[in-house]
């Protein structure tokens, strides 16, 4: 499976940030979206990844766009990886049914029972603008995202 490419309209979800609160690809409509798929919360290469994009947030939102980070872990997991790392943007919950939305988006790994590690630029109308497909065990860093959101200004 492949996953979803440039100029394919971003499939909507809603998932849940916390037990109580949840967040809707459509609450973003008008702005600019950075799709981040990846496989686990408190593996090394994720950790590196998350923090690379906490550090550049401020270039994000300079392009008007939102950084959502997506795994198959729980919300509490979440949660406690968000306060030890102080991440401040969301990480959702892909987690019953267990990678729905990294299915959606052709980034599932049955094997691993995880997201692939994928990166999503979505534009303000819902359409993804640039895609690409990690290998597991190397950070993409942040290149292809900045450059894929300044074609977008």
């Amino acid at each position: 499976m492949a996953i979803l490419q440039a100029g394919t309209p971003a499939p909507a979800f809603t998932l849940h940030t916390a037990p109580d609160q949840q967040l809707s690809l459509t609450d973003y409509r008008g702005r600019n979206v950075v799709l981040v798929f990846y496989p686990f919360d408190w593996s090394p290469v994720c950790g590196d990844q998350l923090a690379l994009y906490n550090e550049l947030l401020e270039e994000f939102q300079a392009l008007q766009a939102q950084v959502l980070a997506i795994s198959v872990d729980s919300v509490w997991c979440h949660a406690a990886f968000t306060r030890d790392r102080k991440y401040r943007f969301p990480l959702l919950a892909d987690f019953e049914p267990k990678g729905k939305v990294a299915r959606a988006y052709g980034c599932y790994e049955t094997h691993e029972g995880a997201a692939e590690r994928a990166l999503f630029v979505i534009d303000g109308a819902g359409v993804i603008r640039w895609s690409y497909l990690s290998p597991m065990d190397v950070n993409p860093g942040a290149d292809g995202i900045l450059k894929a959101l300044e074609s977008l200004t």
